[in-house]
């Protein structure tokens, strides 16, 4: 039996007023508090949505790597990968984006939403280059939101206790990811050696 709610009133009616304070700390800009929080983030989740619908991807690199360049204005540098750019495709339907700020070892994070604009002017690429290799485009955002979450996600999996990390080798490589998504076509250990050696010598 389910019990599917599709209307706004049943929604508030189950969950009830939020807490005076889940709304305080929503703000327009950067505070100093929330700033020091994304410099010290070496690890995001952008959030993107355009034509082919919704897209999360994860985005990482020494902490400071997300520029505040001022209380409503964030720079982030797109380092290599895939080439899909999926979300890059998504901002030039939709600016929209929204970021989720982790800290290693904190376990509130921080929620920014505002709109994006993909830059590739070449003194400002440049002024992102690590050894010597800028990256191809930097996305702008405009922040239009920004607050923290509660420490409960992250309480309740534990997300920093080396007690429950897992064996990587108790799941499947991801040469056996590969290989099993596309039918055998792709992956396999001859991709997992070959990805070994790429990726140190293509973080940038």
């Amino acid at each position: 039996m389910t019990r599917p709610i599709t209307d706004l009133a049943t929604l508030e009616a189950l969950y009830g007023e939020p807490g005076a304070p889940s709304l305080a700390k929503e703000v327009p800009q950067l505070t100093p508090g929330y700033r020091a929080l994304i410099e010290a983030s070496p690890f995001f989740v952008l959030a993107t949505s355009g034509p082919g619908g919704l897209d999360a991807s994860p985005r990482g690199d020494g902490p400071g790597f997300v520029r505040v360049a001022d209380e409503r204005t964030l720079l982030i540098p797109d380092r290599r990968g895939n080439n899909r750019i999926d979300s890059l495709r998504n901002v030039l339907a939709d600016p929209r984006v929204g970021l989720l700020f982790l800290v290693p070892g904190v376990n509130e994070t921080l929620r920014v939403n505002g709109r994006a604009v993909i830059d590739a002017d070449s003194a400002l690429c440049e002024s992102f280059a690590v050894d010597g290799k800028p990256p191809k485009s930097v996305l702008a955002v405009t922040v239009e939101s920004v607050f923290f979450q509660c420490a409960r996600a992250l309480l309740r999996s534990r997300l920093w206790d080396p007690a429950v990390q897992v064996p990587r080798a108790s799941l499947p490589s991801t040469g056996a990811l590969l290989a099993e998504a596309s039918a055998g076509r792709e992956g396999g250990e001859a991709y997992e050696r070959s990805l070994a050696e790429r990726i140190p010598k293509t973080l940038y």
